[in-house]
């Protein structure tokens, strides 16, 4: 299961603050605790203001590049800022999040992970908005994946995101995405899911609670990464028993190393 680490997204007003005020101790202990709380990737926003997101993106990058050797998630929906960010990648392993089923959107991003070389979330929104079935979540992903396959991308580069809603608004939108997991990873072999986990709770009391619930389930229907805060109450523990009980997890030795280091 890869862990794309949320924390550092300007949209959270701590973060968001310290980034205008070119805070990079908060930073670097955002970084320092996701990264040992079990993150494979730091995911990066700093669209809080999009007049300064070039600007605010490439410090934060710069920030967060010389506190961790974990790779980096560069998270815009502005090509030009994910363009900006990946000027400033020092290693081999990057993602960009994301790309969208809308063909400008397409035309821009897919040619610059095509290009970089990038790993390359793909949301199942196009210009009619949001999905509201499994089916219109596959149909989008299919012509993703067709375009960036068009382009070199291999499938192992990406990594579909259903759009996971939260259920305090439609509550359907969880058994959707559920079936829409399950369908992309049996029709696409080789590709990836990915999700923006905490969207399922919002506007609900114990948001943890629903999450790491939620994260079981999708688990056991084939995803495979989720971007998420992987210092949140035992979300770590959810992952680790999920795999086993997916059977992920060969001899379930991710679930027994991680269980013999909290004792």
């Amino acid at each position: 299961m890869l862990i794309i680490a949320e924390r550092i997204n300007a949209t959270r007003r701590r973060i968001g603050r310290a980034i205008e005020e070119r805070d990079a101790g908060l930073l670097e202990r955002e970084v320092r605790i996701q990264a040992e709380a079990g993150a494979d990737f730091i995911d990066v926003n700093a669209a809080s203001d999009p007049a300064r997101e070039i600007d605010d993106l490439r410090w934060a990058v710069e920030v967060v590049q010389r506190s961790t050797d974990l790779p980096l998630c560069l998270d815009s929906s502005d090509p030009e800022a994910l363009r900006a960010g990946l000027e400033l990648i020092e290693g081999d392993v990057v993602m960009l999040n994301s790309v969208t089923g809308e063909p400008d959107k397409m035309q821009q991003v897919i040619p610059l992970a095509a290009e970089s070389g990038a790993r390359l979330v793909a949301l199942t929104m196009d210009g009619r908005g949001l999905p509201d079935t499994a089916e219109r979540r596959v149909d989008i992903a299919a012509k993703l994946i067709e375009a960036a396959q068009s382009a070199g991308i291999e499938r192992g580069r990406l990594f579909v995101d259903p759009c996971i809603q939260p259920i305090s608004t439609s509550v359907e939108q969880a058994l959707a995405v559920l079936s829409a997991v399950f369908r992309i990873m049996q029709a696409f072999p080789g590709a990836h899911t990915t999700c923006g986990l905490s969207n399922i709770s919002f506007g609900l009391p114990n948001r943890p609670l629903i999450n790491r619930t939620y994260l079981g389930c999708l688990i056991a229907a084939g995803l495979d990464s989720a971007i998420l805060d992987p210092t949140a109450g035992e979300v770590m523990d959810v992952v680790r028993a999920a795999e086993a009980l997916a059977g992920r997890d060969d001899f379930c030795m991710n679930y027994i190393r991680a269980m013999r280091e909290r004792l």
